[in-house]
């Protein structure tokens, strides 16, 4: 058989937690293929958390997928596995981390509460669920026990949504909401080249958009920006809207920070429309 494959995301950042948490699923799983897809989620950003897990898992071998990004552990929020349509596994919280994730892999099709005691650490503190419940749940499963021996089931209409922000198409304008700033600075917008196009015709590449940031405190700021196809395509310096590696539109600067240059964040909505600033 193949070695079963874990992926990990959370927000835990560079110290031990995430070592800590592969060292558990590696005690009880120790041929277990663990992939690292983040632990640089900003702290609490549940949103973000969504976003990157929704875009890496596609990706991924079928397998287990832990997700810890969680500023309600040790509150009544459930400890939750979800199988997808596509045969994988989701655990973490049930705080709508993993829903966008469930939705691509062709959707949930049964949940469970994370309760056996066989299946988590035996003393389980209030603050590390990572440690304690989602790495050695996902170690069990994937040393072969069954997903309906993790617990019993819950309503799949029961469990907390997230549903990532829809573009508003108008005649002449798209707006749509910053879904995630890269370590590059590159703003990826929860919008697509379709909507863009329903939005403002077809273009072709080079064209000028302007692009207006909405909602600062300080104002809309509006600058133009160029379509591209790549970041090469357009000098060093410049504006540009082009299509990222997950399909959604998104604004860089090449060779700089679109989130340093206009000072935008995830969360900010962005106007799209073709007349100049």
């Amino acid at each position: 058989m193949d070695r079963p494959v874990i992926s990990f995301l959370t927000d835990f950042g560079p110290e031990s937690a995430p070592a800590i948490c592969r060292g558990v699923i590696l005690s009880i799983a120790r041929d277990a293929q663990i992939i690292d897809i983040s632990h640089s989620v900003p702290k609490f950003a549940i949103l973000d958390g969504a976003y990157l897990l929704w875009s890496a898992v596609p990706w991924l071998p079928v397998g287990i997928h832990i997700a810890v990004v969680d500023p309600g552990v040790g509150s009544d929020r459930l400890p939750i596995g979800i199988r997808a349509a596509r045969g994988d596994t989701l655990v973490g919280p049930d705080n709508g981390l993993l829903m966008p994730a469930a939705a691509v892999l062709g959707g949930a099709v049964e949940a469970r509460v994370l309760e056996n005691r066989e299946l988590i650490l035996p003393q389980t503190g209030a603050t590390f669920h990572g440690r304690d419940v989602f790495a050695p749940v996902a170690a069990h499963l994937a040393r072969g026990r069954t997903f309906d021996e993790v617990g019993p089931p819950i309503p799949l209409e029961s469990l907390v949504q997230l549903r990532f922000p829809s573009p508003a198409i108008s005649e002449g304008a798209l707006e749509a909401t910053v879904a995630f700033v890269d370590s590059f600075g590159n703003l990826r917008l929860f919008a697509t080249p379709a909507d863009l196009t329903a939005a403002l015709g077809e273009l072709a590449s080079g064209s000028t958009i302007t692009v207006e940031f909405l909602g600062a405190s300080s104002g809309t700021r509006a600058e133009a920006a160029t379509l591209a196809r790549t970041f090469a395509d357009r000098p060093v310096g410049s504006l540009l809207l082009y299509t990222d590696s997950s399909g959604l539109l998104a604004i860089s600067v090449n060779q700089g920070s679109a989130a340093r240059r206009t000072g935008a964040e995830t969360g900010r909505l962005v106007r799209l429309h073709s007349a100049r600033p």
